[in-house]
């Protein structure tokens, strides 16, 4: 039977919607057109070349399945991540699918032809209207950042931009330097900029466990191996999932692993941070496993430098020289950093998605962001969400994406064999949420143990992870998916 030709959109060309398009090219026949909003492709591995910026997962893991790369240290420095995405696009040849600078401002479904008119917007303005029988969204949780809302943050004269926006023409040497936050990506800055920088203040609304990330350059041989001993990289990438699947068990509050996770912050802070009254703002009084783990090697270290200090107060204000704390002392800055995170809960922010019916995908989610598979959502067919509720998490985003995007893969090649339309059972998405909940609940209880974090919504509900190992996620998205996809002809 002929199959028919699909036209496909990707939503974003970071690494969810390169892989996805990969998955498309080699097992579909589809059109693939992959639109990036800015001029480069790479996704967050463009946007954040902030100094210190590398990824806290090991390499060999924090990559795709498909592709075997001669990995230069045990966790990747932003640049190398940068030329791996580059590298991949180009082995594959998606160069020429990817159109730059072009924001897809809104996808409206229509029933009468079974595609979404995609809205766009160049550099210069609108540039009309494209069909697509197929929209993949692969935007992320990790790209629009979050600023402050401090009152007089607008009169501050000083210099101040966020992590993932960094403005590399202010040189930060010998100035009074403010940072903002103490997620992962304030432990990587921190230490970088204090090389130079006259002062840096950090300031903490609430401490994180931390524990050392035990990063390398990986040595001659080792790389010789993985690159002419054809299991060698695929071996220890097992390795690595299988270790991060027996640390999960640490997000269960009570669990044996989650008192060793603890220990081991306990003891790295111990033996790193030389100063008492700093070790002891440093020091987290919540449940290991409630904020993101950090992993990070030289963060500790930096209090015991003269020139960094730590303020264990949230920020409340901003004034014409500086900031002010919870306390009300004032400080007087020549730059703010802000490592305040991303509108991780905001999904799909900027695009204006409209389904059957002339329903938005924000008003469905006006209660709670919730998705089948964290993929698809009831009335909007032929949608698919990369990175979508309740599947951050397991080992490797990239190992998540993939799945997801198998779902979507799958769907492709149905409807090239015939069917016009997939949508999502409104009761299998309903019993998979409140599976959701349930493992949530039993299985990472330290995830709603009281801390700040970005994983809850302002009504109380985690929207953001996912509750099982990598494995899981693996098996469900394989073995559930034909429970809550309904094909259409």
């Amino acid at each position: 039977m002929s199959r028919r030709r699909l036209r496909v959109a990707i939503i974003g060309s970071g690494f969810g919607g390169i892989g996805a398009a990969v998955k498309l090219a080699r097992r579909t026949r589809a059109e693939i057109v992959i639109f990036e909003r800015a001029d480069a492709l790479g996704g967050t591995w463009r946007d954040n070349h902030y100094p210190g910026a590398a990824v806290d997962i090991a390499s060999h893991v924090y990559s795709y399945s498909f592709v075997k790369w001669d990995w230069r240290r045990t966790h990747a420095t932003q640049p190398e991540l940068w030329e791996y995405t580059n590298a991949v696009v180009d082995r594959f040849g998606l160069r020429d699918r990817i159109r730059l600078s072009t924001t897809v401002v809104a996808a409206r479904w229509d029933d009468a032809t079974r595609q979404y008119e995609l809205e766009l917007l160049g550099p210069d303005g609108p540039v009309g209207a494209e069909r697509f029988d197929v929209v993949i969204s692969a935007t992320g949780l990790l790209s629009n950042p979050r600023y402050p809302d401090w009152p007089g943050l607008e009169e501050y004269r000083g210099i101040s931009f966020h992590t993932s926006r960094w403005e590399h023409e202010h040189d930060l040497s010998r100035r009074r330097v403010a940072v903002v936050g103490t997620g992962s990506t304030a432990v990587q800055v921190l230490p970088a900029i204090a090389e130079t920088a006259g002062h840096v203040t950090l300031f903490q609304r609430e401490p994180g466990w931390v524990e050392s990330k035990l990063e390398r350059d990986l040595t001659p041989r080792e790389r010789w191996v993985y690159r002419h001993v054809p299991l060698a990289q695929r071996l220890h990438r097992y390795w690595l999932f299988w270790k991060a699947n027996r640390r999960f068990r640490g997000y269960d509050k009570g669990s044996r692993m989650q008192r060793r996770m603890r220990q081991r912050c306990l003891d790295f802070i111990a033996a790193t941070v030389e100063d008492p009254r700093t070790r002891a703002a440093l020091t987290p009084d919540h449940a290991w496993g409630c904020k993101r783990p950090i992993v990070a090697t030289t963060y500790y270290a930096a209090f015991n430098r003269p020139n960094v200090e730590l303020v264990p107060h949230a920020v409340v204000s901003a004034t014409e020289t500086g900031l002010v704390d919870a306390t009300g002392a004032a400080r007087d800055f020549d730059a703010i950093v802000f490592a305040t995170g991303f509108q991780a809960q905001r999904m799909l922010a900027q695009l204006e998605v409209t389904g059957r019916g002339g329903r938005r995908l924000h008003d469905a989610w006006a209660d709670r962001a919730t998705a089948f598979l964290g993929t698809t959502v009831a009335g909007f067919p032929n949608l698919f969400i990369l990175y979508g509720p309740n599947t951050n998490g397991g080992t490797s985003l990239i190992a998540q994406l993939e799945r997801e995007a198998e779902v979507a893969v799958a769907a492709v090649r149905r409807l090239e064999r015939g069917a016009r339309a997939v949508d999502t059972s409104p009761e299998a998405t309903r019993r998979y949420v409140e599976w959701i909940d349930r493992e949530l609940a039993s299985a990472t209880s330290a995830k709603d143990s009281g801390c700040h974090n970005y994983f809850t919504d302002e009504r109380g509900h985690i929207v953001t992870e996912w509750p099982r190992t990598q494995l899981v996620f693996w098996w469900v998205t394989k073995a559930w998916r034909r429970r809550g996809l309904r094909y259409e002809r």
